[in-house]
């Protein structure tokens, strides 16, 4: 069974996370400026998933089709999103097996890692929080 039971869990786990950090006072403002669409192509269960600059000063997380061309683009299982960012996969191990495909600029993508700090320290205790394993 997948770790989400259902896109609406998986809306609020990972739609929250992102919030958190675009609220983020340090890197909320960072990825707005960054101006990088992130689009992320979830399975199990299925759902589309931006992350924008928004107006520039705050982004936004949008659930989904858009009209909206991402400048990077993920690939991967609600199962592999969630052992990312628990930090249980790397990011080049989950690209070199596969678990994530990306497309766009390898420089765009390298931007974002350090942008992520705070989703990363924030996900364990968000995803307890909202009933996930963790």
């Amino acid at each position: 069974m997948p770790v989400f039971e259902s896109k609406e869990k998986m809306v609020e786990v990972l739609g929250g996370l992102f919030n958190i950090l675009l609220n983020d006072p340090v890197a909320g403002p960072k990825f707005a400026a960054a101006d990088i669409v992130i689009k992320f192509n979830l399975s199990d269960p299925s759902g589309e998933l931006y992350i924008t600059p928004g107006d520039g000063v705050k982004g936004e997380v949008l659930w989904g089709s858009q009209d909206i061309k991402p400048s990077v683009e993920m690939t991967l299982s609600g199962d592999t999103s969630h052992k990312f960012w628990l930090k249980q996969i790397s990011m080049p191990i989950a690209l070199a097996k596969g678990l994530i495909k990306a497309k766009g600029p390898m420089p765009k993508i390298l931007k974002l890692l350090p942008i992520l700090t705070p989703a990363y320290a924030a996900y364990p205790a968000w995803a307890k929080s909202q009933g996930m394993p963790v």
